[in-house]
């Protein structure tokens, strides 16, 4: 009887919002270390931010992570973790960018300051509950692109059905009425839209929105599947992966 080799491959996702006015440089700088130590991955620099997926040795992603932390601007970045058996990105790229997440609102920095945010513990505490710690009705709002949202989702999500990211505010903002007596919850891949999400909703006079802090990655790490449905879609080659951060199985994580 076979055994199946344990998954040695270490994948990582991060990103901050900060300013960067050396785009260029650090695109570079990046491209060169990240290359000499292996790694796969993508990393989008923008003068908004970083944005960042990587896959490799524990070694060499603990290396690269060093190499960030050194810089001021990066000393507290954290990311999010899982391991699979193989590398699921085929080269390494690293982009000078517009954007780190594309919308098409200029106005909308989040490096200026963040919306408020709730963690995972707490967001299924008020899910369990049917409401939150006053007493108001709780609903999550999916910001990713519908077929993200069709491999898996909150139960009972908003789910605007969007093609991109950039339809998310004009949709919302006609939809604000309907949302002004919730307290809302915006949730995403590892958190990075909902930064920008959550800014756009409390802009369209939401007072009670939160964004998920560390997105549905960090949820499945601390609370697991509890009032999930599905998979959560990732941008690599292994297109999902479960509750237990293992590469999906299903066919519904293919497209």
């Amino acid at each position: 009887m076979s055994v199946s080799p344990q998954p040695s491959i270490l994948n990582i996702s991060t990103y901050k919002f900060v300013t960067i006015d050396d785009c260029e440089a650090l695109r570079d700088r990046l491209e060169a270390h990240c290359s000499a130590l292996g790694l796969k991955g993508t990393i989008l620099i923008a003068s908004e931010g970083i944005n960042m997926f990587l896959a490799g040795s524990r070694e060499a992603i603990d290396a690269a992570m060093s190499f960030l932390h050194a810089d001021v601007r990066f000393a507290d970045l954290v990311a999010k973790e899982s391991l699979s058996e193989t590398v699921p990105f085929r080269h390494l790229k690293v982009k000078h960018k517009k954007e780190i997440i594309r919308m098409d609102r200029p106005a909308i920095q989040p490096q200026a300051g963040r919306a408020p945010a709730v963690s995972a513990e707490t967001l299924k505490r008020w899910l369990d509950q049917g409401h939150d710690d006053a007493g108001r009705p709780v609903v999550t709002l999916d910001t990713r692109n519908a077929f993200e949202a069709d491999v898996g989702r909150f139960k009972d999500c908003i789910d605007y059905r969007i093609n991109k990211f950039s339809e998310f505010p004009p949709v919302v903002e006609a939809q604000a009425d309907t949302l002004r007596d919730k307290t809302v919850v915006t949730y995403c891949t590892g958190g990075i839209r909902c930064e920008k999400a959550a800014i756009v909703m409390r802009e369209a006079g939401l007072e009670n929105v939160f964004q998920l802090d560390g997105g549905i990655l960090k949820y499945f790490e601390k609370v697991g599947n509890a009032h999930w449905q599905g998979d959560c879609f990732v941008f690599d080659e292994r297109r999902g992966v479960d509750p237990a951060l293992n590469p999906s199985k299903g066919e519904d994580a293919a497209d």
